[in-house]
């Protein structure tokens, strides 16, 4: 077991009072066997109200209405956890599908087939394209799952984007590059073009640059698999994911959990300055 401090903050400065519309926050990690919230809180200006409950996909989402109008939002949020999670290759696969192909089981089959959906239907050409260059004909399942992973790791280099939302999966295989969001989402449309059920997982990593402060929040990819459940990997650093990753919201879409989502009504042509400064720390 091993203790976090994560500490997050999201600053918005505007360049006139303005009307704040409600706001969606996912700062929260996801509790289960693996992670215990020691202690939480929450901290937000200007004046308003906070109304906690979980979305379709279990995730705390806390929606916030504002009761005053500002020139500032400031969305600070303090956790400390206990993290559990095994090692990451400590696991053992149903026998069925230790091999790939393999069909889910009819009992799981409902429940997974939304995660099997593509969202980029008219990218698939392109994607089994790539597939078919990664040579994966005839590899047991975990490991055929691990060499794609570490492909998006070496073949494609990362690059940070303070835009909106995700590159479509055409667009990285275009350019070669993306951020980790961009990585998760192709890997998750890849896996999904080879018959997998896989989902979004937005939330924190524990690495050098996290200690020092003035990271960001992470993204990687969740595989459901027989035996063993979702099984986390990290296309951005080609590893399995384990303790140094906790996840805070997962997804079909990875459009629709941004940590913080909202809108405004002002007055004015100037875009407003937006902070976000991440740290997670190791406690003793």
């Amino acid at each position: 077991m091993q203790r976090l401090h994560i500490k997050h903050l999201t600053e918005y400065l505007f360049p006139t009072h303005v009307i704040l519309n409600p706001h969606r926050l996912l700062l929260r990690p996801r509790e289960g066997h693996d992670v215990r919230i020691e202690t939480s809180k929450l901290v937000i200006t200007p004046a308003q109200n906070i109304k906690w409950h979980r979305d379709v996909f279990d995730n705390s989402l806390a929606i916030v209405n504002f009761l005053e109008r500002s020139d500032k939002l400031t969305i600070a949020s303090e956790v400390i956890i206990q993290h559990y999670a095994p090692p990451p290759y400590d696991f053992l696969l149903e026998d069925y599908a230790v091999n790939y192909p393999f069909s889910y089981s009819v009992g799981e089959q409902i429940d997974l087939a939304v995660f099997q959906h593509p969202i980029f239907v008219n990218d698939s050409q392109i994607i089994n394209d790539w597939l078919k260059q990664q040579k994966i004909c005839g590899m047991q399942t975990f490991g055929l799952l691990v060499k794609l992973n570490q492909a998006i790791n070496s073949q494609f280099h990362y690059q940070m984007r303070e835009e909106a939302g995700v590159q479509s999966p055409a667009q990285t295989l275009a350019q070669r590059s993306g951020s980790c969001r961009d990585y998760a989402t192709l890997f998750i449309e890849a896996c999904r073009c080879l018959g997998f059920a896989s989902r979004f997982v937005s939330g924190y990593l524990h690495a050098p640059a996290t200690e020092a402060g003035f990271a960001t929040t992470h993204a990687w990819v969740e595989i459901y698999l027989p035996g063993t459940g979702w099984k986390g990997f990290d296309p951005t650093s080609g590893e399995v994911t384990g303790n140094r990753h906790i996840a805070v919201a997962v997804a079909r879409d990875p459009e629709t959990v941004p940590p913080v989502s909202g809108s405004f009504i002002g007055s004015g042509t100037r875009m407003p300055r937006m902070q976000v400064n991440v740290q997670v720390s190791l406690l003793a």
